[in-house]
């Protein structure tokens, strides 16, 4: 296979901002999703290269065959992060909302990325706010077993330690998160957009 004869740097001047990988993790129903939507509205109107990668749209396409147990999270995450780093290096702010338990797999996808290519937002929400908001009856389908291997039930999640941006969804509005997250990704697209 032939490199491209396009390089990064001629993608980002094009485009006026980097390719980055803002990674979304946390417990269901911390408001991973939610925020990442609408940062996607945000700086989609702003004008940038954007993409969301969810975690549930993927497992109906590039990892179907996957199920719930930590190898084939691992795999998912994998893989995800995978489909993160071609879309940053073509310029996209990719904007990844998955649970991602474990901080390992976390680590691998920002060692495979420049430094300042990733962000880790720690959408950060205890496990009982997390349940209350549960629509789907998620939480209580794992708590009488009828769901095996549940993220923050019977299956582990391991919280980032030291996350660009720990945004408490139990203490602060979607608005104000919203708030830090434009904040943040403006300084790290500011120097290359000019806007």
């Amino acid at each position: 296979m032939l490199p491209s004869c396009v390089t990064y740097f001629e993608r980002i001047g094009r485009q006026r901002h980097p390719g980055l990988v803002v990674w979304f993790t946390g417990l269901s129903g911390a408001g991973k999703t939610t925020l990442a939507t609408l940062l996607e509205r945000h700086l989609f109107q702003r004008g940038c290269l954007v993409y969301l990668l969810d975690g549930d749209a993927l497992r109906l396409g590039l990892c179907s065959e996957l199920g719930y147990s930590i190898a084939d999270r691992r795999e998912n995450v994998r893989r995800a992060g995978e489909v993160a780093r071609i879309l940053a290096d073509a310029g996209f702010i990719v904007l990844a909302a998955l649970i991602s338990p474990l901080r390992q797999d976390r680590e691998r996808i920002r060692i495979s990325l420049a430094q300042a290519q990733f962000i880790e937002v720690f959408v950060n929400a205890p496990l009982e706010i997390c349940e209350q908001r549960d629509v789907k009856g998620l939480y209580q389908k794992a708590r009488t077993g009828l769901i095996s291997e549940f993220t923050g039930v019977s299956s582990p999640y391991e919280p980032p330690l030291n996350p660009e941006l720990n945004l408490r969804t139990d203490l602060k509005s979607v608005k104000e998160c919203l708030d830090q997250l434009h904040i943040y990704i403006a300084a790290r697209i500011a120097p290359v957009s000019g806007q």
